[in-house]
């Protein structure tokens, strides 16, 4: 309760954003650390350390339920899902891809990466299209591909047009650094190069581009990213997860699906940010950002940034309706409801 209050006087003279916070409520409480979720079924679906799975119905947040999709202590940083199932890849090798019936919560392996070095950090799932994107296998990212809904993957071959810098990689930070829509995706890097990366016809084409954005060691760069692809904006966050006060060129947006990009609020928003996501039909306009010492706003495009929260340790958001809002990360997972 104090929480609550906390938050609400904090929100004092947030008017201008024609928005205020109305409830900040946890859900769940748990041992884990959670950086993935998906909504279906009115319920908010995780995976987690521990191997842990399971979902939070939001209309009665009393019925939960959380099973082990291993009996090996796996860490899980990526989630998504198809009409029929939903998709899981641990972080470290060996690498298992899980398959996971939504009527039953029956799972099965689907394909398995035994590569010593393999590190998978988001996975999107669109249709019967999904995209995994590991950590550099050589000189290219490791991303593999399938157009059948898991049944088979493709590792995209390394090709010069798209090779990465030394010291460049991917952060498992909240499967948010790799957007899928039909048969084109956008995925970002970060390290000792920040960059986008976009492919149509599910990687026969794949095009990298730097993206002027913090960079230069291996704790800083692009974070996370959201796309409205009706209009093309499009939104990255990031920064030093070693500095996380510091916020200089740590936003960018695009207008044209990553053509161009161009920086927003340097040095004038929350600092570092681990996930970002654009409010349904808002267009780009109205985007709801965490890091692991803020909750922030933005109601125009990204250019300016209100702070809705100081709350620590939630890694990960998603928007459940217009006013609704949820976030998870270090033991638990809560639900704000805003005001317009």
């Amino acid at each position: 309760m104090k929480k609550i209050f906390s938050i609400l006087f904090s929100l004092l003279g947030i008017l201008t954003f024609s928005q205020e916070v109305e409830s900040f409520t946890t859900i769940f409480n748990d041992k884990i650390s959670i950086r993935a979720l998906e909504m279906y079924d009115h319920k908010v679906w995780y995976s987690g350390t521990d191997s842990k799975f399971g979902f939070v119905d939001l209309k009665n947040p009393q019925k939960q339920k959380q099973i082990q999709l291993s009996e090996k202590k796996l860490q899980f940083r990526t989630l998504a899902q198809d009409k029929r199932f939903f998709y899981a890849i641990n972080i470290e090798s060996p690498a298992y891809f899980f398959k996971i019936n939504k009527n039953d919560l029956k799972s099965q392996i689907i394909y398995t990466d035994t590569t010593k070095t393999a590190f998978y950090d988001a996975l999107s799932f669109d249709g019967n299209n999904g995209v995994a994107l590991g950590d550099p296998y050589g000189k290219c990212m490791n991303i593999l591909v399938t157009k059948n809904n898991g049944e088979s993957w493709k590792t995209l071959p390394c090709n010069e047009k798209y090779e990465i810098g030394e010291g460049e990689a991917a952060f498992a930070a909240s499967n948010s650094n790799i957007y899928l829509n039909k048969d084109e995706f956008w995925f970002v890097t970060g390290g000792k190069k920040s960059r986008q990366f976009y492919s149509y016809q599910m990687g026969d084409k794949l095009y990298g581009k730097e993206v002027p954005f913090v960079n230069g060691s291996s704790s800083t760069g692009i974070y996370a990213m959201d796309m409205d692809i009706e209009t093309r904006f499009g939104i990255v966050v990031g920064g030093d997860y070693t500095k996380q006060a510091e916020n200089v060129n740590n936003i960018a947006t695009t207008k044209n699906g990553g053509e161009t990009w161009e920086i927003q609020a340097s040095g004038q928003n929350a600092g570092y940010t681990t996930c970002v996501k654009i409010k349904p039909n808002s267009k780009g306009k109205e985007i709801i950002a965490v890091g692991d010492q803020h909750i922030s706003y933005s109601s125009d495009y990204g250019k300016t940034w209100k702070k809705l929260s100081d709350e620590k340790g939630y890694f990960v958001c998603e928007w459940v309706d217009k006013n609704t809002v949820v976030f998870a990360g270090k033991d638990r997972i809560s639900v704000m409801k805003l005001k317009f």
